[in-house]
């Protein structure tokens, strides 16, 4: 299928300035475009790629524990991350949790890119964070990687006591592919009646598959996930009859779904401990994404970037968020922000 070229201006949005000495070490060092050819490539030594938890954590009190959980129906085991609170009484703690779905495009990527992020917030909100592992396309397209990671949030949710986890305050979250997934799921959850989500906190979700805003067209060739890399994703994941498709599920891109009741808006029950007052204003990430804040940032959110930005707030005290239109995504306003964090 032909994807029509938006008309209007299709001139990026300015990369953050502290982002220019990683992108000129990658122009630095070219690598193959990705492609079907060279996703075997890129994926290699995904898992070891970054630090394990342990080594991240150091000597901050939070215990790690990797686990293997059911996966769906007739479908393979789901491998987790749990990172907790040292010295967390599970039998009577009840604290909120944050599930962490992983970016990559759907098509890379892997759970311990994001232990820093999820350690650096179970340090801060005293809150437990599980980062859950998922099947990639296309060797597993659509629906396997959301069948995953909501077995993994069912999962979860039924072993709230286990976990010392108070099943009413979890929160689903993730970055690109993670923040498409963590929307994906907050409509099974809805629509097959599972677990009540406290939240969703998405960032710079990938959550439209049709490739046809003004931010979709502004980052061919530039940046560390370009446009064609993009197009690439949503052909991996739906196939080319469906990829850039207004006819695709809304669980594989939630921007179809017309339906937005009865999903997480905002919760104040969530609240976790406050450990830290700071709270900082969100800066723009790579590929013109916001960084994160706790709402809902991607307006028309495109799946290649959201050059969005949250509404300035007439006085000192931040806008609640809302879910905008075409987006199935909101998320609760208790979440400190953390600090520096960038998609």
């Amino acid at each position: 299928m032909t994807i029509a070229a938006d008309t209007r201006s299709v001139t990026p949005v300015p990369f953050a300035a502290e982002l220019t000495p990683v992108l000129d070490a990658l122009a630095a060092n070219p690598q193959p475009p990705l492609s079907r050819e060279t996703l075997a490539h890129a994926r290699e030594g995904a898992a070891t790629m970054f630090p394990s938890a342990a080594d991240l954590i150091g000597e901050r009190p939070i215990d790690v524990e990797e686990r293997v959980i059911p996966g769906p129906a007739g479908a393979p085991t789901v491998e987790i991350t749990v990172l907790s609170p040292r010295g967390l009484d599970r039998a009577t703690a009840g604290v909120p949790a944050l599930y962490n779905i992983h970016g990559g495009g759907m098509i890379v990527g892997h759970r311990s890119w994001e232990n820093g992020r999820l350690i650096d917030l179970v340090a801060e909100l005293g809150v437990v964070a599980v980062n859950v592992e998922y099947r990639l396309a296309p060797e597993d397209p659509f629906p396997a990687g959301v069948e995953d990671c909501y077995a993994g949030l069912v999962w979860l949710s039924e072993h709230a006591a286990e976990l010392g986890i108070d099943p009413a305050r979890i929160v689903v979250m993730g970055g690109s592919a993670g923040g498409g997934f963590s929307a994906a799921v907050s409509l099974l959850a809805r629509d097959r009646r599972g677990p009540e989500l406290a939240g969703q906190l998405l960032l710079c979700p990938m959550l439209d598959n049709t490739n046809t805003t003004v931010s979709s067209h502004q980052y061919a060739g530039l940046g560390t996930w370009t446009r064609e890399a993009n197009l690439l994703a949503w052909g991996c994941v739906l196939g080319d009859d469906l990829a850039f498709s207004d006819a695709a599920s809304s669980y594989a891109s939630p921007t179809r779904s017309g339906d937005l009741t009865g999903l997480p808006r905002h919760s104040s029950r969530w609240a976790p401990p406050r450990r830290s007052a700071t709270k900082t204003s969100s800066t723009r990430a790579e590929s013109g994404r916001s960084a994160v804040r706790p709402s809902c940032m991607c307006g028309r959110a495109d799946s290649t970037a959201s050059t969005s930005t949250p509404p300035r707030a007439k006085s000192r005290r931040p806008p609640s968020p809302r879910a905008r239109p075409g987006c199935a995504a909101s998320s609760i306003s208790d979440l400190p922000t953390p600090r520096a964090v960038t998609a």
